[in-house]
């Protein structure tokens, strides 16, 4: 998810996305226990989107 994107977003929907992201990680670390995983950038790249998110919210708290 780009930063341009996420500055689109309002407190509401970075809260519903950052809780989305959440659940993808949980899933995706199953995943990768399992040994289904095709992609396993894709969790350093969920975590960094997280990241980004939680900065965001932060940001518009204050």
């Amino acid at each position: 998810m780009k930063k341009k994107e996420l500055l689109k977003m309002n407190k509401e929907q970075s809260l519903k996305e950052f809780e989305k992201l959440k659940k993808d990680l949980f899933n995706i670390r199953f995943q990768k226990i399992n040994g289904q995983i095709k992609n396993p950038a894709k969790i350093n790249e969920t975590k960094r989107n997280i990241a980004r998110l939680k900065t965001l919210i932060g940001r518009k708290n204050a």
